[in-house]
């Protein structure tokens, strides 16, 4: 059982209403931390008001770019109880990818007594109102004041919470793709299965691009420039008219948790799932025979996201009118409902706070 010192706000900030909430622009009263150095381990356990980090110019994490983080979600459940969706699955990621960007990484049980205690010292953040979750952030950052290219020997930790509403303005419309055929988000062997702040700079310059054209978000192809890999915050399924297919993960793409579940529903249900590679040059020679019935991406932020249209080389494809599909709304309301707690959670996915 580790210590946390409390050091608690003097005054509370006012809680946004859920229609004035923006993805990631609203943070809680407090936030939780530790640091680790080689000479007293994990350390210096605290929740204190929400502010700034100081950091050492030299700070390793500003110029080797060690630094990884997470995404969960916390719940207000109908019944008012308060809940977590898979969060040893995002402690057991952020794990390989901290051991992937030579990161020591707290122990499961710092990662979730910081966690408990801060949720519930931040609780009335977690709305109820519909569409409504607190958004979870645990970062690790290099921390050690050195120039030089080695792993820092001193790491601090730290967990965000921020309540939002849908990632995208659109809610539950179907977004619009940019197909990127140029420029690579990752190459095997690098670290596009790790949630690598790295990765997310790498994108930034298509993703302006895109938006720029009128699109929501980017799909990365692979460095064949063929292979599909996954859009910059999520996964991506193809429905066919007789496979659902998703890109099997080839150590470029992210295991996300939210594209895990989805399977797992999908094969629990007796349908035709396929993780495999799969092509641009397939999806467009399906969608011209009328195969491709619908698309959609999956991700913690924006749970099912519908996809409506491909820019791709220069020509732009509709897929299923431009209208969410009937899979898409089935598994976005099956999971909502398992989340607030409507449905019983036969995949014991939902974890009580009480329970952390």
């Amino acid at each position: 059982m580790i210590h946390i010192e409390r050091r608690l706000a003097s005054q509370l900030k006012p809680i946004p209403s859920v229609g004035d909430l923006k993805f990631g622009q609203h943070f809680s009263d407090h936030w939780f931390s530790c640091k680790f150095s080689e000479q007293k381990g994990w350390h210096g356990f605290q929740i204190e008001p929400y502010g700034t980090i100081s950091l050492h110019p030299a700070a390793s994490v500003f110029h080797y770019g060690q630094a990884l983080f997470e995404g969960m979600k916390s719940f207000r459940q109908q019944s008012g109880d308060i809940v977590l969706f898979r969060p040893e699955y995002n402690y057991n990621r952020m794990q390989e990818g901290a051991a992937r960007l030579c990161l020591e990484m707290p122990s499961q049980e710092i990662f979730m007594a910081g966690l408990k205690e801060l949720l519930t010292q931040d609780q009335r953040w977690i709305l109820k109102d519909e569409g409504a979750s607190l958004y979870i952030r645990p970062t690790l950052i290099g921390t050690e004041p050195f120039l030089g290219v080695r792993p820092a020997r001193e790491i601090l930790f730290f967990i965000l919470l921020s309540p939002v509403g849908n990632y995208y303005s659109g809610g539950r419309e179907p977004t619009r793709i940019w197909v990127e055929d140029a420029a690579v988000r990752a190459a095997p062997g690098g670290l596009g299965a790790t949630k690598a702040g790295a990765n997310y700079a790498a994108s930034l310059f298509s993703s302006q691009n895109a938006k720029k054209q009128g699109y929501d978000q980017v799909l990365w192809l692979d460095v064949n420039h063929d292979g599909i890999e996954e859009v910059g915050t999520m996964n991506v399924f193809w429905v066919f008219n007789n496979e659902v297919v998703t890109p099997a993960l080839n150590g470029s793409i992210l295991a996300g948790g939210m594209r895990d579940s989805v399977l797992q529903i999908l094969r629990s249900e007796g349908k035709a799932v396929s993780e495999r590679r799969i092509t641009m040059t397939e999806v467009i020679d399906k969608h011209r025979r009328g195969e491709l019935v619908e698309a959609f991406g999956t991700g913690t932020a924006v749970i099912i996201s519908p996809i409506g249209e491909l820019a791709y080389k220069g020509e732009k494809y509709a897929i299923n009118g431009g209208k969410t599909g009937p899979l898409s709304l089935r598994l976005a309301e099956t999971i909502t409902r398992l989340q607030r707690g409507l449905d019983r959670d036969k995949f014991d996915w939902i974890k009580p706070l009480s329970l952390l």
